[in-house]
């Protein structure tokens, strides 16, 4: 490895990955360190009694990008995971129907046509307009926005007509449905971005469009597999990964990285450092006062994403629920309001069940399956819960409810394995800062060169990688983070862009 620019980077999330796939490609002396003892963050799997979860993503979209992103390193996607496209993509369950969404055109009208009739006919017109949408857009969210000169580029100008400034992802639906339920099953996907479809901007109603064009895909063994795949991507092609080694902070000669300290004292140092950790969390506890851009009064004032209550139940049958199961409160905005001003409504929640099951028995025991439940929570920036009070509440509630809206009858008997994470486990067991799951809201002024910097402001050396960055949250475009921040790191150290 003489002679060769070395890298660290912290944190072996999706992100971080993806960089260091790409960044050994390039020939650079990659070293990537991990807090946890497996590969992933959240991406990661959480694996007790027998069964095997992911502990955050379920849905993967985009499948192209991360195929583009393992060619960009120099291997395929297919010799490492298996992929199956699911059919249909989900169930969405409203108060008194279920609506099963495909991504096949002519199954799709059918089955809006049996829950909503006459919204059938909205359908084409949404696709023909979001195509024409992702077609403008996509190539802006591909680019670097460190400087504001991207806003001056042919495509930017010729995207700003297609942001849908100032209208929410339900304004836009309206241009297409009328039925407020049937706007609901292409909107509540604002709930990757953490955010509520009346306040997320309507440029993200191309997000249904992505699900309906694409599909959506299951890996054999959980989504976490793409994690441990990427790790051993890195490792075939020369670099390091340590597991179970924190980071305690990046080190700096004036205001140039030029090294990591980990928490046993040993510092690794390198020509440049790609951050992975959890934005607020990388700004707060890894850079040194006075260095960080971004100190915590500034972090306070940003917009964050809300956080989840997970619950992951291992049973000892299996109910026969579909793959991937939406269920919409009663009074679903009230449920949506409430959870970003701060409150929890116990009694009437949204959720999300993944039945793994359905599509995978790897993932549990022979005879018995496994429930991957999602309830979306205030953040503890704008929560006040005590969740040591809440959670055994909260979770006799859910259940309570999966068993009323999705026929588990019993379900409490069943659970043979269990565990469970709340925002405040989030803060604090897996550095989320102020347990904002999807990290920084989607908002307009969080947007492009408006969201952190992925070659960090006012420092060098330093690369920002995930959620907390541009594009966003979200697999696909956390990938693309991990890509253009390789691409700018190389331009910066004077390695060739292979790709």
């Amino acid at each position: 490895m003489a002679g060769k620019k070395r890298i660290v980077i912290v944190g072996a999330g999706p992100g971080g990955l993806t960089a260091g796939m790409i960044l050994t490609h390039r020939g650079l002396d990659v070293t990537v360190v991990e807090r946890l003892e497996r590969p992933g963050g959240r991406n990661g799997p959480l694996v007790f009694d027998g069964f095997s979860f992911d502990i955050g993503p379920t849905f993967l979209m985009m499948k192209h990008i991360l195929d583009k992103m393992f060619a960009l390193a120099g291997h395929s996607s297919e010799d490492y995971l298996k992929f199956t496209r699911l059919s249909p993509m989900y169930r969405l369950h409203y108060e008194d129907r279920h609506l099963d969404v495909h991504d096949e055109d002519e199954r799709m009208r059918a089955e809006l046509a049996r829950a909503f009739p006459g919204e059938e006919r909205g359908l084409q017109p949404f696709m023909d307009r979001e195509r024409k949408r992702f077609a403008y857009l996509w190539p802006c969210f591909e680019k670097d926005y460190s400087s504001f000169t991207r806003y001056f580029s042919r495509d930017f100008i010729s995207a700003i007509p297609h942001f849908a400034i100032g209208r929410s992802v339900i304004d836009v639906l309206g241009d297409s449905f009328t039925d407020e339920r049937a706007k609901l099953a292409f909107t509540f996907q604002a709930k990757y971005l953490g955010m509520s479809p009346w306040v997320c901007p309507g440029a993200f109603a191309i997000i249904a469009f992505f699900e309906h064009e694409l599909g959506i895909y299951h890996v054999e063994g959980g989504l976490s597999r793409i994690s441990e795949a990427m790790a051993e991507v890195v490792r075939r092609n020369g670099g390091s990964i340590r597991l179970s080694t924190e980071a305690k902070r990046v080190l700096f000669k004036g205001r140039r990285a030029v090294g990591v300290e980990l928490a046993d004292g040993t510092r690794l140092m390198a020509d440049a450092v790609v951050l992975n950790a959890d934005f607020g969390h990388a700004m707060t506890r890894l850079l040194p006062k006075g260095v960080a851009p971004y100190p915590s009064a500034k972090l306070k004032r940003k917009k964050y994403s809300c956080s989840t209550f997970m619950l992951y139940l291992g049973l000892d049958k299996d109910y026969g629920l579909p793959h991937h199961n939406i269920v919409f409160a009663k009074g679903y905005q009230k449920n949506v309001d409430a959870v970003f001003e701060g409150g929890v409504t116990e009694d009437d929640v949204s959720f999300y069940v993944r039945n793994a099951s359905a599509s995978d028995r790897t993932v549990s025991p022979p005879g018995k399956s496994q429930l991957y439940v999602l309830v979306p929570v205030p953040n503890r920036m704008v929560g006040r819960q005590d969740w040591k009070t809440l959670t055994p509440r909260l979770r006799e509630k859910v259940l309570a409810q999966m068993e009323g809206r999705l026929g588990l009858k019993g379900l409490s008997e069943h659970i043979v394995a269990e565990r469970m994470i709340t925002p405040q486990q989030w803060e604090e067991d897996y550095n989320v800062f102020v347990g904002a799951t999807f990290n920084l809201a989607h908002s307009l002024d969080q947007m492009l060169s408006l969201r952190p910097h992925n070659r960090l402001e006012k420092v060098k050396g330093v690369y920002i990688v995930g959620g907390g960055t541009h594009p966003g949250s979200g697999l696909p475009t956390i990938y693309e983070s991990g890509r253009i921040s390789a691409d700018l790191l190389c331009e910066d150290l004077g390695v060739p862009v292979k790709g």
